[in-house]
């Protein structure tokens, strides 16, 4: 069967873009306490949760998933491009990445203490979010925390030119109680969500939503 043709576009989209991806974020984290803190609640919820293996979907060249190493968890870093995941490997070695989609994620049933899908359901078509947040919680063993991040609001936005090199790219913003919604529809149980203002004007508030797949 052949995959969804916005997959195969966000792939050679991130594919092209690697390098510069890179070199745009830099050491954003460094600036950015409020999400590191959450990082780190994230990660104590994992902990007291049951422990077990962390999976960072949507990992990009591999920051966060190395920030999560950092703080004592079993992560692996999963990312669509194979260009991010190469270069997760040489710049963040420690965790493991492997090459592969939200959609369905290779790996069993209940097998993950937590999963981190930080501004990647961005690119899933709304209509798609249902089907995702399905196969989240069913890698997430009972008492298995999620943390997702996204910008705020209603639009969708499409670029065919990021850094100077032709793209295919749509990404889309959502609504917390509406994320909220479908995650209660999935299974899930909220436990904190986390608006913060604009960076600048013209930009979107971000938000960090932590849950939990209910259980023992």
């Amino acid at each position: 069967m052949s995959e969804p043709s916005f997959l195969t576009a966000t792939r050679a989209s991130y594919d092209a873009t690697a390098y510069e991806y890179v070199d745009m974020i830099g050491d954003s984290l460094d600036s950015m306490p409020l999400a590191r803190a959450l990082f780190g609640a994230f990660a104590e919820l994992v902990r007291t949760g049951g422990g077990g293996m962390v999976a960072d979907v949507g990992c990009g060249p591999g920051h966060v998933t190395a920030l999560l190493h950092g703080l004592g968890l079993d992560v692996l870093g999963v990312d669509l491009s194979p260009e991010m995941i190469a270069l997760a490997r040489r710049l963040h070695p420690g965790p493991r990445y492997e090459v592969g989609s939200m959609l369905a994620l290779d790996l069993p049933d209940a097998s993950l203490g937590g999963l981190l899908a930080y501004y990647s359901i961005i690119h899933i078509p709304r209509e798609l979010r249902a089907e995702v947040f399905a196969e989240f919680r069913r890698v997430l063993a009972p008492g298995g925390q999620l943390m997702l991040g996204f910008q705020v609001g209603d639009d969708t936005n499409h670029r065919d030119e990021v850094f100077g090199k032709p793209v295919n790219l749509d990404w889309h913003r959502q609504r917390p109680e509406e994320i909220a919604v479908l995650l209660r529809e999935a299974g899930f149980e909220e436990r904190a969500t986390v608006v913060s203002p604009p960076e600048a004007v013209g930009k979107p508030p971000h938000c960090h939503l932590l849950a939990y797949r209910p259980g023992a």
